[in-house]
């Protein structure tokens, strides 16, 4: 067995080799656990705001009132969630969970185009929008089975005076609150209002019934339901759990800071189930990339733990006044969503005394595959060892097991591996076999000790501060540009966001400007997802049957061998 798992040996002190995947029945038996048992202390805190475990209970039990006994949805039915990390979003999360019906976690910042793609192809009935993004949300009704809207105003939960002067000051001073037209919503406080009047509703779940829709754009570019059922949340919330172990951390002790976005596979298991089981307190960070407010809450919150991506921690080094900060609580650093580079983890170290841990995980795996022992070092450049009860091995091109040390694709198996794509079989097949084995599309190696260390990533994925950008995605949106004859889009390193996009364009229109594509580009792709560098060409490189050749001008950028002469 150890042959065959080499990583056993070098688990941590008191880490078992499996979890018991029976242990809960579903998210909300964790969640309703947690509400038990730790009903006084703070949940969630946001803008000076803070909700206990109890009054998280109180209001996702009065938001799944309305959902089943006003709104009359049924197990199984999608609602979408359209917010930052607020303290709406819990109470919508929780509620919609314990009402039995399947989360749809969507970006706040997708533009009309991507939103009506994951409506229309999630089926989702009813959808909580946040005010900011609604105008979006009205362009992008026509064709979904939308039903239900509810729109709420990040100062909703935060209390009068303070609550109603952040939303007057959003929408009037700083113009953050485009005008929208949606006169079916109704407001979240009216939601809770109506909803307390109806029971919390006996909902029965099991391992096998789905919790959420979390999209992801695989390797075709066109975002695709990854089905996450309960079992396998519960099953990565408690591998987890498991490895963090409660010598390290402490029930009903820990502040947590949630930078990352709640609707990202990341935050949502490793903030949002695992710490919510443990009792911590979420420090939810509405808007992380204002890095001076960032700075000054995590002075009012003296974090114990957090998570995040590389890009996030390299700007936190890089504002002033983080590097004075209190450090002392500070015990667990965990960094995932993109490759935690070097530079970054050791001057995290040496700043906050606290090594910053490398996980891997993928949308379709829940997301924790492999993560560092916690009690390491130092940076050591692998993305650690295989969770308990799971299986990792690498492949060669034909399928085959590979011997330690050899590269190859990195396969997966186990209880956190979704169910499939939603509504899309074959793309399903091409993911996992019969056997349960997932393939990643991520190249790898792993060695003796069974520590993985990824080498290339799905050759043409762009990956921008942890987000997935496609670029037959970016591709298929350019060329609906009339002006645009050929374009290939590539990931460049940036040491801000570990890579940027860059188009390379064949004009149709002679006239057709840099500027003309950005703003076309600003229209119709999400921030992440827009062209950093543009630049015109005559013609791209292309193989024999015309496949235009990404890898030759990626190459291009290469940094010539330190040798060359």
């Amino acid at each position: 067995m150890s042959n065959e798992r080499p990583w056993l040996a070098n688990y941590p002190a008191g880490v078992p080799a499996q979890i018991d995947t029976d242990r809960y029945a579903s998210v909300v038996a964790v969640v309703e656990e947690a509400f038990a048992q730790f009903r006084q202390r703070p949940a969630f805190s946001s803008f000076g705001k803070q909700l206990s475990y109890g009054q998280v209970d109180e209001l996702s039990r009065q938001f799944a009132g309305y959902l089943t006994g006003v709104l009359k949805l049924t197990k199984g039915d999608r609602v979408a969630i359209m917010m930052p990390n607020v303290l709406q979003y819990p109470i919508v999360l929780f509620g919609a969970l314990r009402a039995g019906l399947v989360v749809v976690n969507t970006n706040p910042m997708y533009t009309a185009r991507e939103l009506k793609h994951q409506l229309e192809d999630s089926g989702a009935k009813a959808i909580v929008v946040l005010d900011n993004f609604a105008a979006t949300l009205q362009q992008s009704l026509d064709g979904t089975q939308i039903e239900h809207i509810v729109t709420t105003g990040i100062g909703d939960m935060l209390g009068f005076p303070k609550g109603a002067l952040i939303n007057f000051v959003l929408k009037h001073v700083k113009k953050m609150v485009p005008s929208f037209r949606l006169p079916q919503a109704v407001r979240f406080r009216d939601a809770l209002a109506r909803g307390a009047a109806h029971p919390l509703p006996a909902v029965t779940l099991t391992r096998d019934d789905l919790a959420f829709l979390q999209y992801t754009g695989g390797t075709t570019g066109v975002a695709k339901g990854a089905m996450l059922t309960h079992g396998n949340m519960v099953a990565n919330m408690l591998q987890a759990s498991a490895w963090i172990g409660t010598e390290l951390v402490k029930p009903g002790e820990e502040v947590i800071i949630t930078a990352l976005p709640l609707y990202h596979i990341f935050s949502l298991t490793a903030n949002g189930l695992v710490f919510m089981s443990l009792g911590g307190l979420n420090w939810l960070i509405t808007n992380p990339r204002d890095m001076p407010g960032f700075v000054k809450e995590l002075k009012k919150s003296r974090p114990t733990a957090i998570t995040g991506v590389n890009t996030l921690f390299n700007g936190l080094l890089n504002t002033p006044g983080f590097a004075e900060l209190d450090f002392s609580r500070l015990h667990l650093t965990l960094g995932g969503g993109m490759a935690v580079q070097r530079s970054v983890a050791e001057r995290w170290k040496k700043t906050t005394g606290c090594t910053l841990a490398e996980a891997y995980g993928l949308t379709e795996t829940s997301p924790a595959v492999c993560i560092n022992p916690l009690d390491l070092a130092a940076y050591n450049g692998s993305i650690g060892l295989p969770i308990p009860s799971t299986d990792v091995a690498i492949w060669s091109e034909e399928s085959q097991p590979l011997p330690i040390g050899e590269i190859g694709e990195l396969m997966v198996r186990g209880p956190q591996v979704m169910k499939g794509y939603w509504n899309r079989p074959n793309e399903t097949a091409n993911v996992l076999d019969a056997e349960g084995w997932l393939h990643t599309g991520d190249i790898a190696r792993m060695d003796e000790s069974g520590y993985v260390y990824i080498v290339d990533r799905k050759k043409d994925m762009i990956l921008v501060s942890g987000f997935n950008v496609y670029p037959n995605e970016v591709e298929d949106t350019v060329m609906q540009h009339p002006g645009v004859a050929e374009v290939a889009a590539v990931g460049l390193p940036d040491e801000h966001s570990g890579e940027v996009v860059k188009l390379f364009v064949v004009r149709k229109d002679p006239n057709l400007t840099i500027e003309d594509l950005k703003a076309f580009c600003r229209e119709n792709l999400t921030g992440y997802k827009r062209p950093k560098l543009i630049e015109f060409r005559d013609s791209l490189p292309k193989s024999n049957v015309g496949k235009i050749l990404r890898r030759e001008l990626r190459d291009e950028h290469k940094p010539a061998p330190a040798n060359a002469s």
